[in-house]
């Protein structure tokens, strides 16, 4: 028999806060509008977010579609208190995906699931979010905000987004003409990006140093910010060398699995991406990452970026316009290597990272 104490129960009781809710959607519509461009000009609210492809000034296009997430990076966002960036590397995730197979990311939408909804940390990661769209040229029009307490602890909130991009029929990457002699061109990463922080996180533990400390390989900031870095988003840049040029073969967002993993989703299965390590900066994070835990160099090398977070497969008669384009949207471009006969692996290296 059910006890009833007589007493109404309300929705706020049981941990889901409606006005709240409300509150974060006003604050946010501001930030949302912010992010609007040809093909998208509604307001947040409805069902659904509306996109027109002709007014976006597709003829023929091919819808790209690629949804991700932060993984836990966000333990580190919520353990310093740093929201602001998370959504630029939500939206990262997803768009570089879109640019690596030609295509122009149009819109995007997140789910933000939480215990117990902050107005004010809800509303600084939809700020990152738009944030992340205006520097991919895409718009922010729709979400979803869950607040689940009991699915969640009152202070933990999980990231996903969701993007669609277009490219013109027949302008997909990759290329069926890649080959023999095409060089690769590596595009530096602006640190650790999205992937691998459950080793370090790991490795922070073993460090025995907290998150407020003055990080050992940049003490202008405390570890906890420095690793928080946002990803970087190439789309811009990208759009530009495959709309300029004709060399732009196939592109490789290097994320979790690192350049041997995500290198071979993009090449035939006749050749081997013959990189030069020697050629690649490595941001001095990855150096303290290897040394503090006595990280091997091939297993920093299929966890982590390293250093280089976008290849360009190009050909060899306009690799050095490709990277002169490139540099003069502000990217800095290592030549890491070239496409050989296949050899007893799809990505061999010579040379060495010097962590």
């Amino acid at each position: 028999m059910s006890q009833n104490d007589g007493s109404s129960l309300t929705y706020a009781q049981a941990g889901v806060d409606i006005d709240a809710g409300n509150a974060l959607v006003k604050r946010i519509s501001p930030l949302v509008k912010a992010t609007r461009r040809s093909g998208a000009d509604s307001d947040i609210g409805g069902f659904g977010g509306l996109f027109d492809l002709k007014g976006a000034g597709f003829k023929d296009p091919i819808l790209v579609a690629a949804n991700d997430g932060v993984g836990t990076k966000l333990k580190i966002a919520i353990d310093t208190d740093t929201h602001d960036t998370v959504g630029i590397d939500l939206v990262a995730m997803c768009v570089n995906d879109l640019v690596v197979q030609g295509a122009e990311p149009l819109f995007f939408l997140d789910y933000f699931a939480c215990g117990s909804l902050d107005v004010d940390r809800a509303t600084a990661v939809v700020a990152g979010i738009a944030e992340g769209c205006k520097q991919a040229g895409c718009a922010l029009i729709g979400g979803e905000t869950a607040e689940m307490p009991g699915m969640y602890a009152k202070d933990d909130y999980d990231l996903a987004g969701f993007s669609v991009g277009a490219a013109e029929r027949g302008t997909l990457l990759p290329r069926a003409d890649i080959g023999e002699g095409d060089v690769l061109l590596g595009l530096a990463s602006s640190g650790v990006h999205s992937n691998g922080f459950s080793l370090v996180r790991k490795v922070v533990e073993r460090s025995g140093l907290s998150w407020e400390d003055a990080a050992p390989f940049d003490e202008s900031k405390s570890l906890g910010k420095a690793l928080m870095t946002p990803t970087k988003i190439y789309v811009k840049p990208l759009l530009e060398a495959i709309r300029n040029t004709t060399g732009v073969k196939a592109l490789a967002h290097i994320t979790g699995g690192g350049l041997p993993e995500n290198l071979p989703r993009v090449l035939p299965e006749n050749l081997t991406a013959r990189i030069n390590l020697d050629a690649i900066e490595a941001p001095a994070v990855f150096k303290w990452l290897a040394q503090t835990a006595q990280v091997e160099e091939f297993e920093m090398l299929r966890t982590f970026n390293c250093g280089v977070g976008m290849v360009v497969v190009a050909s060899a008669q306009e690799a050095d316009s490709i990277k002169t384009l490139l540099e003069l949207q502000g990217e800095k471009v290592f030549v890491i290597g070239h496409l050989d006969q296949r050899g007893s692996e799809p990505v061999e290296f010579t040379g060495s990272l010097g962590l």
